[in-house]
């Protein structure tokens, strides 16, 4: 094995613990750190996919920014921590894990014999390609908009959390 080979299934399995408890905690704050541990072994795919660009897009748009911004959102709304009571599992938790195990088999079986699975791709020529995208990312007759409606909506979105987790006063004190 490459250490490159021993990066990714290190990776990966973190990646997949790290999903598997943002879907089984019972505390949303500690799902959502859960997910950011998540995003964090895709960008390192990334890396090891040789796709800097997109691992930075990954760090920068969904921990840096939905992540958090979810995080805030939990935090800032009130009573929404638990005492931990009650199962992380309900009782069809070993269902669902067979059906899982057969799609997985199904899909092992159905890409194993397939001759074009193991084919490898051609190599793509990516001269000036993040140059151009960053071109068009940032020019006035570009994509400027949409990030600017981007920004707006992410910042209404920690408005609005604010404003529900904003103590009310009582109209009859």
């Amino acid at each position: 094995m490459t250490p490159m080979q021993v990066i990714f299934i290190i990776t990966a399995v973190a990646t997949v613990l790290a999903a598997i408890m943002v879907v089984s905690r019972r505390n949303l704050v500690h799902a959502a750190l859960f997910l950011v541990i998540t995003l964090f072994g895709v960008a390192v795919n990334f890396i090891l996919l040789d796709a800097p660009f997109l691992a930075v897009v990954q760090v920068l748009v969904y921990i840096g920014a939905i992540a958090i911004l979810m995080i805030f959102a939990v935090m800032l709304t009130r009573n929404i921590q638990e005492d931990g009571a009650g199962e992380a599992f309900n009782k069809n938790v070993g269902m669902a894990g067979l059906v899982s195990f057969l799609v997985l088999s199904l899909l092992v079986v159905t890409l194993g014999g397939w001759s074009e699975f193991r084919a490898l791709p051609p190599v793509a020529n990516t001269s000036g390609a993040v140059e151009a995208l960053g071109l068009a990312l940032a020019s006035a007759d570009g994509y400027v908009l949409a990030f600017e409606v981007a920004s707006m909506l992410l910042l209404g979105a920690l408005v609005g959390a604010i404003f529900v987790a904003w103590p009310r006063k009582n109209e009859n004190e």
